[in-house]
């Protein structure tokens, strides 16, 4: 008995950014991009794609995949670390895209690991009413936030959006357990500013602009470590073996990362989702991106056992697991 994922949407913007393109960007090359981050293509916002409408186009898809009316939902928690705007929150734009009068809603601010977040929080709520139907949306426009001469930065993101209607379920399926942390000393490794200050005794000295700006040699050494302890405390914690795992569904950060996690915990290239080279590191969308892409495509079966982990800006990390 617990909280399952009753339906899975996902929304993709229609432009299609090459390596190929960036060349012309930035000093680059197609080579250069794919041999160190497995990225072939990432998906860049255009008019009407703002995150609030990707996030709604995804919620809608997960609530028709679940056979849920939006009148049925008590809560929306959106992750998100690129909203055109900082209030209202992403989350109350959404609700107002897709008119879910009965909820009400809030943003989750943790980078790359926000949308598991936001899972463990709907699943608190779930458990404290098991009536409650909740949408998590994982959803970025990072486009809007990237030094475009920054090559170190701008080859890995991109935009889009995936959500997942959570509810209660008596059967012995639903969320196993979760392991999170957080590190605020090494923020400044992964971190993004917000505008200037407008009053001139709260500005920042040397500040760089508001974008991504990230250590990325030392990120990754982190983004390892602490995926593989995160997800080594949540099998230990539950008494399951990684051979018992059906499917592990990571934050797609970048391949050399997916491939170090996946030695590390020795994770057969089988079982692990990874849909990187198609579009980028989605941030907070990533997650929710590909488990609607494996859901779709019959990769899942009820019963599975899905691990999804995460790293991401804060520095934040975590795992989940679930009985599907």
């Amino acid at each position: 008995m617990g909280t399952v994922v009753l339906g899975t949407g996902s929304c993709l913007p229609k432009r299609i950014l090459t390596n190929k393109e960036l060349e012309s960007i930035v000093d680059t090359s197609d080579e250069w991009i794919r041999s160190r981050t497995g990225i072939g293509a990432r998906r860049i916002g255009g008019k009407g794609e703002q995150a609030y409408q990707l996030a709604a186009k995804a919620a809608r898809r997960a609530l028709d995949d679940a056979g849920v009316s939006v009148d049925e939902i008590d809560l929306i928690v959106l992750a998100t670390i690129s909203s055109h705007m900082i209030m209202p929150s992403c989350a109350c734009l959404v609700q107002n895209e897709i008119g879910a009068k009965n909820a009400f809603a809030y943003d989750v601010n943790a980078a790359c690991s926000g949308f598991l977040y936001g899972l463990d929080l709907a699943d608190k709520y779930i458990q404290a009413d098991h009536s409650k139907k909740i949408l998590v949306i994982g959803v970025e426009t990072l486009s809007a936030k990237l030094n475009w001469k920054d090559r170190n930065t701008c080859i890995l993101f991109g935009d889009g959006a995936g959500a997942v209607v959570a509810g209660y379920s008596e059967s012995d399926h639903g969320l196993m357990g979760a392991h999170f942390g957080s590190d605020g000393a090494l923020g400044d490794l992964l971190c993004m500013h917000a505008p200037q200050s407008l009053n001139p005794d709260l500005e920042i000295e040397g500040y760089p602009g508001s974008h991504v700006l990230m250590g990325g040699r030392e990120v990754f050494k982190h983004a390892v470590r602490a995926m593989e302890d995160s997800v080594r405390s949540l099998l230990d914690a539950q008494g399951v073996s990684m051979e018992s795992v059906d499917l592990v569904i990571p934050h797609q950060a970048n391949i050399r990362i997916l491939n170090k996690l996946a030695e590390r915990l020795n994770i057969p290239q089988e079982k692990l989702f990874i849909n990187v080279s198609k579009y980028g590191n989605t941030s907070a969308a990533s997650i929710p991106i590909a488990l609607d892409e494996a859901n779709k495509e019959g990769l899942i079966s009820p019963g599975d056992t899905v691990l999804f982990c995460a790293f991401g800006g804060g520095f934040t990390w975590g795992a989940v697991l679930t009985k599907w």
